[in-house]
């Protein structure tokens, strides 16, 4: 592991200077740490606020960046006003992805920084990935180490753990549009009745979870939870229903086969 560390940051410090996608969650933040060390102060963590990205995430993200000592800009990306996003097709995160990286790539060049290095793994790039399609399009100013170099997700947290990252075990969080059948527009009002019915579950110590918004008709919250949480659900289940029908949903409901990502590719 210590050799792939070596070879990445060797490869980050040929590029001279770079500016990260940073979310704050485990890939960007260890990708942002050995930016930082290869780099130093030629290394900027860019995080894009948007109507996707929770105010808890946006938090976390900031507070993940001093700890790694990165200098750190945060830049507003509305995704709902790219084209072919809000229509939620299949190739939704092609239109984001897209978009994002145009808008960081400007960045790069007004503040004279070289590349876009960003946190794809190798783990990511199997199955429905219509956001990869833009990164390969983005050519030689988009730099994915990761993925050039065979890092899987369990060997970035293994870095991570190495390198005494607090995020290296965070959970996954995907953005707040994968919370959405395909198909299903999304809006502002959607984005943040998802985001405060999750934050809401967060607050009651759930560890991992998705609140996905089923509304083509009656509108439903489908609560993905992991399993052996199930139990403390249905304890706070009255608190559940309560809240989230003040949010909005007519129905609330909890998904028994559990909490996994990207379950809303099952349907492709």
């Amino acid at each position: 592991m210590q050799e792939k560390i070596n070879q990445i940051k060797e490869a980050i410090a040929q590029k001279n200077s770079a500016i990260i996608a940073f979310s704050g969650g485990v890939d960007s933040a260890t990708i942002a740490a050995l930016a930082y060390e290869a780099l130093g102060g030629r290394a900027l963590a860019v995080t894009a606020s948007s109507e996707t990205f929770s105010e808890r995430e946006l938090k976390g993200a900031v507070q993940t960046a001093r700890e790694i000592g990165i200098k750190h800009m945060i830049v507003n990306f509305d995704e709902l006003e790219e084209p072919g996003f809000a229509e939620n097709t299949q190739d939704r995160c092609y239109h984001c992805k897209k978009g994002l990286l145009h808008t960081l790539i400007n960045i790069a060049d007004e503040e004279g920084f070289n590349v876009v290095l960003e946190g794809t793994n190798a783990s990511e790039i199997q199955g429905h990935r219509p956001g990869r399609q833009a990164i390969v399009e983005a050519g030689e100013r988009v730099f994915t180490p990761f993925v050039d170099f065979g890092v899987t997700k369990d060997e970035v947290r293994q870095i991570a753990r190495e390198i005494d990252l607090s995020v290296a075990d965070k959970p996954s969080m995907a953005c707040l549009s994968s919370r959405f059948p395909y198909g299903q527009l999304i809006t502002r009002d959607g984005l943040t009745r998802v985001g405060a019915a999750e934050d809401f579950l967060f607050s009651l110590g759930f560890t991992q979870l998705r609140v996905r918004d089923h509304s083509d008709r009656s509108s439903i919250a489908r609560i993905e939870i992991i399993p052996s949480e199930f139990d403390r659900f249905l304890q706070e289940r009255e608190r559940i229903v309560s809240h989230l029908k003040k949010l909005g949903f007519d129905y609330v409901t909890m998904d028994i086969e559990g909490f996994r990502s990207g379950s809303m590719d099952e349907v492709l």
